[in-house]
């Protein structure tokens, strides 16, 4: 095994670790109303909105990450993140009331803010001229750790209780912190990645793409998270109908988000063969119509529905990511995924206390999802005025477009 399929074996595995721990609670807060209501209380959205401090600090602390990994070193960074968010993970499980469970979340929030700003440039290196394919794996072991904490996370809450729900995958991140940490520093040039020279695109264009980049960052943090939040409870309502079915729930949960990361992986595939917006615009264009329905539908028809908009919102997330790498060069990646981080998370952070008033507002799902239907149209926006440059898949053409004199006023 060379040293580049190493490094992307351990960064696909931080990106699971990444959000599978961001949503353990999302499921566990099922147990914890029946076993442990003496302590926590038995309201849903009040337990849930302790992860609100997590979320912030997972998305501000994206911010100077870039920086801090210039100074320190992206292998320095990626061991903080394995060592801190696993044990503070583990520690979560160990907290006996409501403040030290948000104290906990809140550091492991910390520690896996330094994930997608170093993870993610590593990748786009990593990845040499197939960054969409490299993008799309890694955005499936993304999406596996976000279709397994629901699942797991209530089979060990249904054999073991809900605290070892969060203890067991701390230890296993720790573990395989120690192990990335035996690895040496990564080089993709010494590496031999092979490349192209990075283009010079007009300044314009750079523009127009990173602008769109971060409006799109600002409602699709919101939705991903909101979605991803929501859905074991969405799964309870419209299809579990018992308490009893927790492990039910998981497995429901499981296989819609498995929709998002077959959809990730296809998404890489077609992002390396056709621009960017041509994959855009359809994945766009089917999340407010289908958020719509999933504020009224019940019963089996739920579930094809969520998973199309799994589907969507999980593929959205693969060019999203890739526009950075098109767009701009490899030496402001870094920096430009902090902010972008940054930003997207920061709409994260509304999530989990959104979802949980307008749960306790109405009663059900269903005013939750015609907030993110309204959310999504400023994707489609965003994505109709995206750029469609054939340029993207033959960089060498943005040269003689560069170059190309202005018109005469």
């Amino acid at each position: 095994m060379t040293s580049t399929t190493r490094q992307i074996c351990f960064i696909n595995a931080a990106h699971s670790f990444t959000h599978y721990g961001l949503l353990v609670l999302a499921t566990a807060v099922l147990a914890m109303v029946q076993e442990d209501g003496g302590a926590f209380g038995t309201d849903y959205g009040t337990i849930l909105a302790l992860g609100t401090g997590m979320f912030v600090i997972y998305g501000l602390g994206a911010l100077p990450m870039g920086w801090l990994a210039q100074r320190f070193g992206r292998k320095a960074m990626m061991g903080a993140f394995f060592i801190g968010s696993g044990a503070a993970l583990a520690a979560a499980g160990l907290t006996q009331g409501p403040l030290g469970l948000a104290v906990a979340l809140a550091v492991m929030g910390a520690f896996s803010a330094i994930y997608h700003p170093i993870g993610t440039a590593i990748i786009s290196e990593a990845g040499g001229d197939r960054v969409g394919r490299a993008m799309g794996i890694n955005g499936v072991f993304g999406n596996l750790g976000v279709a397994l904490a629901p699942v797991l996370t209530a089979f060990i809450a249904a054999q073991m209780g809900w605290r070892w729900a969060f203890i067991l995958p701390g230890l296993a991140c720790v573990l395989v912190g120690i192990a990335y940490l035996r690895e040496p520093a990564y080089d993709a040039v010494k590496a031999g990645v092979q490349t192209r020279p990075f283009p010079v695109i007009p300044r314009a264009i750079v523009r127009q793409a990173v602008i769109s980049l971060m409006l799109i960052a600002i409602v699709s943090g919101l939705v991903f998270n909101a979605y991803t939040l929501l859905l074991p409870k969405l799964m309870e309502e419209r299809l579990a109908g018992s308490p009893e079915l927790l492990p039910v729930v998981g497995l429901l949960a499981f296989l819609v988000t498995l929709c998002g990361g077959i959809a990730q992986y296809t998404v890489g595939q077609m992002i390396d063969r056709m621009t960017l917006k041509t994959v855009f615009m359809p994945l766009a264009f089917v999340l407010v119509p289908g958020m719509l329905a999933l504020s009224f539908l019940d019963g089996w028809m739920v579930l094809p529905v969520a998973g199309l908009m799994a589907a969507a919102i999980f593929g959205q997330v693969t060019v999203n990511e890739t526009i950075t790498a098109r767009y701009v060069a490899p030496a402001l990646r870094a920096k430009l995924y902090s902010v972008r981080f940054t930003v997207g998370f920061l709409g994260a952070a509304l999530a989990a206390p959104l979802v949980g008033f307008l749960h306790n507002l109405t009663g059900d799902m269903a005013a939750a999802m015609v907030v993110l239907a309204v959310c999504s149209s400023v994707t489609l926006i965003c994505a109709i005025w995206f750029p469609n440059r054939p340029e993207e898949l033959h960089p060498e053409r943005w040269e003689s477009l560069a170059t190309r004199p202005a018109p005469a006023e």
